[in-house]
């Protein structure tokens, strides 16, 4: 790398598929492995840290098949200080159009006494590895684990020593999320201008968000001279987690003006990695998370609404499309003020007046103040009159569920759908999904289940169970909810209400005026 490219490039580093698997719960199978490297290399991540191929066979067998697989980036694995360990990393690495090994050894206090190690037996030990690191691989990183609470001395030190013996990319990890930014960058700039032959090789900076400043300390590492950040998808990680992948990005790209450093990443591909790393190690996303959660492109204050109708920049410092959304979502809840309401009413097929507006923004805050939320299908209700019947085109007529250890689980459902009687028996993963089948079935849609939730409305076993789901079709987003004894009624006709609703949608829409597509499955 020439020196005008370290200057402007910061390498993205993630570790999500090793450092934010070790997050308790979070373990992801083979396949999905493949598949969230195979997104990472697609968005022009700069190395990814596939996994610890000592750490179990599974781990190797899935560094080995992404370094197989990797087209563009640079595959690494971890491995102690240990002989073993790096050999081990190597012959899973080794795959790769672009290998790395990645060793590391505890240099602070702390950890320098769980090996009982003194500071001269531990730089002969890191001489030691690095260099048969090197002598395997010739991109060799090296890291001092807990170096912000290591002695400056013997870090920069042990840091010498490395880049002597072959690593040509030294990380400086916050282990424990204890440092500030400052101070992040104050340890940087100590050993740029300490250590010789510092000029020479790559600084990183791996951080965790145990005092919710990981991001920041890397960013201010970044302004230091690092050039490498190691982050993870949705800040995934042990304990609070780490830099999230989707925040330096984001920050380097709309902050450019004072940190004019450039990314190979494609944020446009960051909801999507984004949303599916949630799903596969079961850790959603807050919706207050920065740049990806739920919450990051919502107004719900009328203000706020009334001045992104009018232009988007006066709320927003990035457009959702950097990220890969399609569109800002407007919230509607009792801060929302009445520019705000009449354009989602308009966005429903629905013109009002001025006098129409002011009578409805009224109902709509009585609505507002009893509910957190107000969704598409709640407005809609709002504008009906007293008199305007719910809409019942499918009605639960019976159901019957066989489940069980033994499967498959099995649903047996009568609907009534525009008056007519119609059966069918499907299966499924469990009674549920059995009975959303079934409906499926008899009523064809291209709807998405956002959401399905079950809450016992009291305690004991003969608690009355609340379903709630919420639906999307073409961005018409529908709920439906229901209460009873039995989960999987309940379920059923939470699962029903909404598609009458979204039958409503439809019409409102002008997109559905002819009878509803369905077939008798017998």
């Amino acid at each position: 790398m020439t020196d005008k490219a370290k200057q402007d490039r910061v390498l993205i580093f993630d570790t999500t598929l090793r450092d934010g698997e070790q997050s308790p719960g979070a373990t992801m199978t083979h396949s999905e492995k493949l598949e969230i490297a195979g997104l990472l290399d697609e968005m022009g991540v700069d190395i990814i840290e596939a996994g610890f191929p000592i750490a179990s066979e599974g781990d190797f067998a899935a560094v080995s098949e992404i370094a197989k697989l990797a087209k563009t980036s640079v595959i690494c694995g971890l491995a102690r200080a240990q002989l073993g360990d790096i050999d081990r990393c190597w012959d899973a690495v080794k795959h790769a159009k672009r290998p790395r090994i990645h060793t590391f050894i505890g240099t602070s206090p702390l950890h320098r006494a769980i090996p009982n190690l003194d500071m001269d037996q531990m730089a002969e030990r890191i001489e030691q590895t690095v260099t048969h690191a090197r002598n395997l691989c010739d991109n060799v990183q090296w890291s001092p684990m807990d170096a912000t609470r290591t002695e400056e001395d013997y870090l920069c030190r042990v840091v010498e020593i490395a880049i002597k013996s072959g690593a040509s990319t030294i990380n400086i990890p916050d282990t424990v999320g204890y440092t500030a930014p400052r101070e992040s960058a104050a340890l940087i700039a100590m050993l740029l201008e300490r250590v010789p032959g510092a000029d020479e090789i790559i600084f990183a900076t791996h951080c965790h968000n145990d005092l919710g400043m990981a991001t920041a300390n890397s960013l201010a590492a970044v302004e230091a001279g690092a050039r490498q950040i190691e982050c993870t998808i949705n800040g995934l990680g042990e304990r609070a987690g780490n830099t999230a992948l989707e925040e330096v990005v984001m920050a380097l790209k709309v902050r450019n003006d004072i940190m004019p450093f450039q990314t190979g990443v494609d944020s446009t591909k960051i909801m999507n990695i984004s949303r599916r790393v949630a799903t596969v190690s079961g850790f959603p996303v807050q919706f207050n998370k920065a740049i990806v959660g739920k919450n990051a492109f919502a107004h719900e204050s009328g203000i706020h609404q009334d001045g992104m109708l009018k232009n988007a920049e006066t709320f927003e410092i990035m457009r959702p499309e950097d990220v890969g959304l399609s569109e800002t979502n407007i919230v509607m809840g009792k801060h929302s003020g009445r520019a705000a309401l009449r354009s989602k009413l308009e966005d429903l097929g629905f013109e009002l007046g001025d006098n129409q507006l002011k009578d409805v923004f009224v109902r709509f805050k009585e609505l507002a103040d009893r509910k957190k939320e107000i969704y598409d299908d709640d407005l809609i209700a709002l504008m009906r009159t007293s008199t305007d019947p719910e809409n019942d085109r499918l009605k639960l007529k019976s159901l019957r569920v066989v489940c069980g250890t033994d499967g498959p689980q099995k649903a047996d459902l009568v609907m009534e759908i525009d008056g007519q009687e119609q059966s069918t028996t499907q299966t499924g993963d469990g009674p549920v999904d059995a009975s959303f089948n079934a409906i499926k079935a008899l009523v064809p849609h291209t709807a998405r289940l956002q959401l399905y939730q079950v809450h016992a409305v009291t305690e004991g076993t003969d608690a009355q169970a609340t379903v709630s789901v919420r639906m999307e079709e073409d961005g018409r987003i529908v709920t439906g909810q229901s209460a009873n004894t039995d989960t999987v009624v309940a379920s059923t006709l939470a699962y029903i209400h909404a598609l009458n609703r979204l039958l409503v949608r439809r019409e409102k829409a002008g997109t559905d005026k002819r009878e509803i597509s369905y077939k008798d499955v017998g």
